[in-house]
């Protein structure tokens, strides 16, 4: 399976500093080609954030080329791989806690991490960034054609009360399990990165109708990315703005 791609990245109408850190790594491995995406958003009413979204995505980095290809090489079972992020995740946050321990501050970022490995996908979810599917719902047989109807799912729950009160993340004050799940993509399926500062101000209806799989290339979906960025600005957004568009061919 190939994974065409494409990142949207922006600071805002209003901020100086991009808190958001993204991440799109592929590899052609032994057993396939594996993709890793990311989003994180650091929390701006901490200190450091853009340090603690960098942080978590240069350590998935390491992560990806030093244990998931390794894993996959060696056909290692998935609950292996899951266990190994898990375990990954667990050193950040111990070793952001001991850094902002001995410099008296606190420092957060929300974590939405996308793997895709052929007909698999897995994902790991910390925060209210989100990740989300656009699947298909169901192939209508019109004599020698097919028409394909695709559905749009939000497949990460928000850990949040409100906009901005979190209630879970990777951070200096304590270790969360991320909520883990995995499932069975098919080509010409895509997946939807973002941190808040992208969906919050757009109805679901709206980044479905847009970020449409059947119309969709590299070329168009970085612009249609920058037209619901743009959408969600004019509306009032003031957050930094991330999005990672993945289509499956």
């Amino acid at each position: 399976m190939y994974y065409e791609t494409n990142v949207y990245w922006n600071t805002g109408t209003v901020k100086k500093i991009n808190q958001d850190s993204v991440l799109v790594l592929q590899a052609l491995s032994s057993r396939g080609r594996v993709l890793l995406s990311a989003v994180c958003d650091g929390m701006g009413g901490m200190e450091q954030g853009e340090y603690a979204s960098g942080y978590v995505t240069e350590e998935l980095i390491v992560w990806f080329y030093d244990g998931l290809l390794d894993a996959i090489g060696k056909k290692k079972p998935l609950w292996i791989i899951r266990r190994s992020l898990e375990r990954k995740i667990y050193q950040i946050q111990r070793r952001m806690q001991d850094y902002a321990g001995k410099r008296k501050l606190s420092m957060g970022t929300t974590m939405s991490v996308l793997i895709l490995w052929e007909k698999r996908y897995l994902l790991w979810h910390l925060g209210d960034s989100r990740i989300y599917r656009f699947f298909l719902h169901n192939m209508l047989w019109r004599s020698k054609s097919v028409q394909r109807k695709y559905a749009l799912k939000q497949i990460t729950k928000d850990h949040v009360q409100g906009k901005n009160k979190l209630t879970k993340c990777v951070g200096s004050f304590g270790f969360f399990v991320p909520d883990f799940k995995m499932g069975i993509v098919r080509k010409e399926e895509a997946f939807l990165l973002c941190s808040d500062g992208f969906w919050y101000r757009l109805k679901k209806v709206e980044i479905g109708e847009v970020l449409r799989p059947e119309a969709m290339t590299e070329e168009t979906s970085e612009r249609r990315l920058k037209e619901l960025a743009e959408a969600a600005m004019r509306r009032g957004e003031k957050d930094n703005i991330s999005a990672v568009y993945i289509k499956c061919r």
